[in-house]
């Protein structure tokens, strides 16, 4: 079964999680962040929430490129422009490519949604 799958098996959170910085997550969040080893995207979108605090309904998305480089954004929704870019240099993200949402200041999958 590749993480993929195992993500998309989460329908619902039985707990959530908070990070240091305030933001809280689900339990498939809280599993994705274990099996990829991807603490730093939790920093990452917990770090831009107080900027996003106004916008209840928040649609992120990571981009793994060949060279291992990889690109954050976040927006309203589709079809709106971004309201965060950020460059990573270099990540072991193990999917090309991975979206989500925040909404409320809740971090899940959108299979939790």
């Amino acid at each position: 079964m590749t993480l993929e799958d195992e993500l998309n098996a989460f329908t619902g959170t039985t707990a959530y999680h908070r990070h240091p910085l305030g933001v809280l997550y689900t339990d498939g969040v809280h599993h994705l962040t274990e099996k990829a080893r991807a603490y730093w995207l939790l920093d990452i979108v917990a770090s831009y929430q107080p900027k996003l605090k106004a916008v209840h309904f928040q649609l992120w998305e990571l981009e793994r490129n060949p060279d291992r480089t990889a690109v954050i954004t976040a927006r309203e929704d589709d079809g709106h422009p971004d309201l965060v870019r950020q460059e990573i240099e270099s990540t072991d993200f193990p999917m090309p490519f991975f979206s989500f949402y925040v909404i409320d200041g809740v971090m899940l999958l959108k299979s939790e949604y």
